[in-house]
């Protein structure tokens, strides 16, 4: 299984909608994907239709067993979305009181790395919402984590959030084999407004390795893809931001299968139909 995770550390740049424009091309393809919302505000578990504020049962499971997870609670926890080649792993706002309880709890960074292996063989990828803040859910995404996509939105003040994850990334990486790999993402670009092109930018000139040389263009059919409970690609396949995130998908994808790592993904990576 194939473990993307999607964060930044400023909220409304477009990481719900990235983890959801991605997880349903893959979808799409005929591959089995997994979402992990890890965002105690649930806006993934409620885009399909699941309340985070009643859930009886979530994430939140996983964490009250930091130090071994029960056989088999990953897979009661999983839910049904309106695509049938997606499940979920909902969240809910009892998230929201994790950091007070973590300290003196051991194995607390590495629950969602062990939930998902449990889920290994039951999907092809898995992608993760990350919550807009440096703690125990992001850490958890980022040790989970094969590859990390960084949405920010193309204007002044997300380039500073950026500044932030791109530190916390370094601090992450000491404490890995292996650094993580990422690609900074814009997005909600509007090529009307001189502030998305400033932004864009100052994105090239300040992130050129690491920055994805293309955007994700502000597109009201997201929005309505969200009110119909609906993937985007599913809502409408020749939108826009649709043919944006197919292009990203196709990069992350080349990305992954650099040479050290191809052996390890060639067969991931391989769809049943051609990829968008």
């Amino acid at each position: 299984m194939r473990i993307w995770a999607v964060a930044n550390q400023k909220g409304g740049v477009g990481k719900t909608t990235t983890t959801l424009a991605l997880a349903g091309l893959l979808a799409d393809a005929g591959k089995r994907v997994l979402v992990v919302d890890l965002d105690p505000h649930g806006s993934m578990t409620s885009y399909f239709g699941y309340d985070p504020d009643t859930l009886e049962h979530s994430c939140y499971d996983l964490f009250q067993h930091a130090g071994l997870i029960p056989a088999h609670l990953p897979q009661q926890l999983l839910r049904d979305t309106s695509h049938e080649n997606i499940k979920l792993l909902p969240s809910s706002t009892a998230l929201a009181v994790l950091e007070r309880q973590s300290p003196g709890k051991d194995g607390l960074g590495l629950v969602i790395s062990r939930t998902l292996a449990q889920l290994d063989g039951e999907f092809d990828f898995a992608v993760i919402d990350s919550p807009p803040l440096l703690g125990v859910l992001m850490v958890n995404a980022l040790a989970a984590s094969q590859y990390l996509l960084i949405p920010v939105q193309t204007e002044f003040l997300a380039l500073k959030g950026l500044e932030r994850m791109v530190n916390t990334l370094k601090m992450i990486n000491r404490s890995r084999q292996q650094s993580l790999p990422y690609s900074i993402v814009p997005t909600l670009f509007d090529r009307r407004t001189q502030a998305s092109i400033s932004a864009l930018r100052m994105l090239k000139k300040q992130y050129p390795a690491t920055l994805w040389q293309a955007y994700i263009p502000i597109d009201t059919r997201l929005r309505d893809a969200s009110r119909a409970g609906l993937v985007p690609s599913r809502f409408d396949k020749s939108s826009r931001a649709i043919v944006a995130y197919r292009a990203l998908l196709k990069h992350v994808l080349n990305e992954c299968l650099q040479p050290k790592n191809t052996a390890a993904v060639a067969d991931a990576s391989k769809p049943q139909e051609p990829l968008p």
